[in-house]
Parts: structure tokens; sequence; C-alpha cells
């Protein structure tokens, strides 16, 4: 009896042990914070990464690609009519590579902006339902600084193409035109800066669905481990 009893407490002690550990290791599974938060930044910065390559050809993204601001944009078809289609293609030309230029110039403005965030709220974004939780933080967390720091060097790169100038005589052409009082700005700098920081985040916002949705799209083990986990996560609570 003594022997039984001896076996079912040793048999006890076993499982306990074995459960105890099967915790520990379920708990080392578990990225911190700081995995989580480091994680995140890799995905953002993956994201900007493949921004700069697309912004070097941006009239191939119609994300990123110059089209006349607002109002402007219905009437292209009516300045070719009134004998400007030379001008609006040079414009259009030379706006795509003002942007190009100008985003690569701000390249470690951008990338210091990531360095800068702080991701307190690590874990609920990264296990939002949001799949683009952490563009969104990034956006709200960057862009009134980015456009700050991005306008001047948009609007030297507008200058150094001669933008300016050719713009502001289709400006003039569509404000002095009878098209129901339509009015439009004599300069581009802030539609470029807009339309360029714009692009950015619509560029990193599609490159996080991707490592959200598709295991061969995370290109970190840090990314790998922590959007592994996200999905684990999500499976058990049914969050899609």
């Amino acid at each position: 009896m003594k022997i039984k009893q001896s076996v079912l407490a040793i048999s006890m002690c076993v499982t306990m042990f074995a459960c105890d550990t099967v915790q520990k290791i379920a708990s080392v599974l578990t990225p911190s914070n700081v995995e989580m938060a480091l994680g995140i930044k890799q995905a953002l910065e993956q994201g900007l990464n493949k921004s700069f390559d697309d912004f070097k050809n941006p009239q191939s993204n119609a994300l990123l690609a110059f089209t006349f601001p607002g109002e402007a944009q219905k009437v292209v078809n009516t300045l070719n009519n009134l004998g400007l289609g030379s001008l609006v293609n040079t414009v259009t030309s030379k706006a795509n590579n003002a942007i190009a230029s100008a985003v690569t110039s701000a390249k470690p403005i951008f990338i210091n902006s990531l360095k800068k965030m702080s991701f307190n709220d690590a874990a609920k974004i990264l296990l939002s339902g949001n799949q683009t939780a952490a563009t969104d933080y990034f956006k709200n967390s960057t862009k009134s600084d980015l456009m700050v720091a991005f306008r001047p060097i948009a609007d030297s790169t507008i200058k150094a193409q001669g933008i300016d100038k050719e713009w502001g005589k289709i400006a003039n052409a569509i404000n002095n035109f009878p098209l129901a009082g339509m009015k439009v700005e004599n300069t581009l700098t802030d539609f470029i800066a807009a339309r360029a920081v714009d692009g950015m985040y619509n560029i990193v916002a599609n490159e996080e669905k991707k490592i959200r949705t598709d295991i061969n799209a995370r290109s970190t083990d840090v990314m790998k481990r922590v959007f592994a986990y996200a999905d684990e996560q999500k499976a058990k609570t049914g969050t899609n």
C-alpha cells in the first residue's frame, strides 16, 4: 500500500513538474513588450524602405505619382485644349522628379522619426484587429513634425526643377479662365510635400498588412516571433 502511495506521489510530482515546465516554456514563448515594440518598429522600417524604393520611380505607382491638386485635375483636358498640354506634361514630369529627389534627401528625417517613437502600447498595437494599427500610430505621432521638416526640402527641390514658374503659368490660366470661379494656389510646395508624405504612409500601411497576413513578408527573427505570437492570440480569440 505504501509502495502504491509512493508511486502515486511521484507520479503527481512528475505531472506537476511537467505542467510547471510547460507553463514556463509558454511564458518564454510570449514576447516581452520590448520585443513587441521592436518587432513593430522593424515592420514600419521595412515599410519605409519599401516606400523609398518605390519613390525612386513615383510615376509608376498611383499612390505616389503626381496629379494636379484639387480642382485643377478636373480641367487637365481643358488645359490641353487651351494649348497648355506641353506645359502640363512638363510640370507632371518635373513634379515626379521633384518628389523622388525630395524623398531621397529627406530619408534620414523619416528614419529618425521612427527611432524617436515610443511604443508604450506595443502589445495593444501588435494584437489589434486593425491591420494598419502600427502605421496609424506612426502617422498620428509623426505627420505634423514630418511635414515641418520635409516642406523646405520639397520647396527647394521644386525651385531647383523650375516647376514653380511653370506651374504659375498653369495656375494663372486656370484662375483667369471662367470655370465657375475655380481657383488654385500659385505654389505646389504644400501639395507635393503632403502627397509625398501621405504616399509614404500608404506604402508603409500596405507593407504592414502584408507582414500581418503573410509569414513570408516577415524579414527578421523578431518580426517572425512577435507576429507569430499575434497570429496565435488572434486564433484563440477569433479576432480577424
